[in-house]
């Protein structure tokens, strides 16, 4: 678990992004984002590139550094 949830965590607070604003851009329950940011639960594949649009519309900085963030996670487990 927290695969993404560390690094959109991260994110979230470093651009002061509520996770209800990034529910709403995405149109999910902020209960779905609030699991991922709790590492309850992990996006589903086809949700990262829905949570980095998401972002590139409230904060672009904050979506190159989630996927920055996400890659090196993921990178860092895979090896």
């Amino acid at each position: 678990m927290g695969r993404a949830g560390k690094a959109l965590k991260c994110v979230l607070s470093q651009y002061g992004i509520s996770q209800n604003k990034l529910a709403v851009t995405m149109g999910v329950a902020r209960s779905t984002v609030n699991q991922w940011v709790n590492e309850v639960s992990d996006p589903l594949a086809d949700s990262i590139p829905e949570i980095i649009n998401a972002l590139d519309e409230l904060e672009p900085t904050a979506a190159q550094i989630f996927l920055q963030m996400y890659i090196q996670r993921n990178g860092s487990r895979s090896n």
